[in-house]
């Protein structure tokens, strides 16, 4: 079993790959579910990382729904030829239509790009698939189109709760296609996901730091929020769960 986190900084690839994750999602403002990091974040992570494991930008021009206009998939277009040609392993993405089924017009535009960039660059499809109507069906498209991997929840809130679901998909790959558990994600449920067959797991691994109550003046806002508070990657959440791999991994060789 392999552990991908999800990082917002170049600090927190490092941390993964200091950790021993196999790969990292690169992506900014994981608040709104995440969008395509910048050219520069790619640059620094790659220089923080130093080629330990593999960095895989999620491609995505804004938040919101999977459903995109000429415009936003033009601008994905855009952003997989950079982030590729500056080194990225693969890339995150995954577009949907209205009807909830796979929009393979846009995929099909978005694998053009990749191919013609980097024709090796390994393909995941985000958690779209959780909002598609059915994702067995869209999984089957996924394995036609040429993915390396799906992540997904098992169409569910939360990963734990889409376990079922998840071993039903990993039987249905065959080993075609990897199915990367992730949302939600606990690290109680990770020997459950690996005796489910699944070969993969996926962490925000993230906490929330704070300069109030430290020293530093801010006058907060309305609702109460905190305007100083931003997330980071955990290490010992990396930590924790790369050694419950080990340990998985250990006892099926054994």
């Amino acid at each position: 079993m392999k552990l991908e986190i999800a990082v917002v900084s170049a600090a927190g690839a490092g941390v993964a790959a200091a950790e021993g994750a196999h790969r990292i999602e690169l992506c900014s403002s994981l608040e709104l579910g995440g969008v395509t990091p910048s050219q520069g974040l790619l640059e620094a992570s790659m220089e923080h990382v130093d080629g330990r494991l593999e960095i895989h930008p999620l491609i995505r021009s804004r938040p919101g729904d999977f459903l995109y206009s000429a415009s936003d998939v033009d601008t994905m277009v855009h952003e997989i030829r950079h982030l590729l040609r500056q080194g990225a392993n693969g890339v995150v993405i995954g577009a949907l239509e209205p009807n909830g089924t796979v929009d393979v017009h846009t995929i099909r535009r978005l694998l053009e790009s990749v191919r013609d960039t980097k024709p090796e660059a390994q393909l995941t499809f985000h958690r779209a698939i959780d909002q598609s109507k059915d994702p067995l069906a869209a999984l089957d498209q996924l394995m036609e189109l040429g993915f390396t991997r799906v992540l997904t929840s098992g169409h569910a809130a939360t990963a734990g709760a889409g376990l079922g679901t998840l071993a039903t998909m990993v039987e249905r790959a065959g080993g075609a296609i990897e199915i990367m558990a992730g949302g939600g994600l606990a690290l109680a449920d990770i020997p459950a996901m690996h005796a489910a067959g699944l070969s993969a797991v996926h962490l925000s691994a993230k906490k929330t730091v704070s300069t109030l109550g430290r020293g530093t003046i801010s006058l907060g806002t309305q609702d109460g929020s905190d305007p100083t508070a931003y997330t980071v990657t955990d290490r010992e959440t990396v930590r924790a769960a790369k050694a419950k791999i080990n340990a998985l991994n250990l006892a099926r060789l054994n």
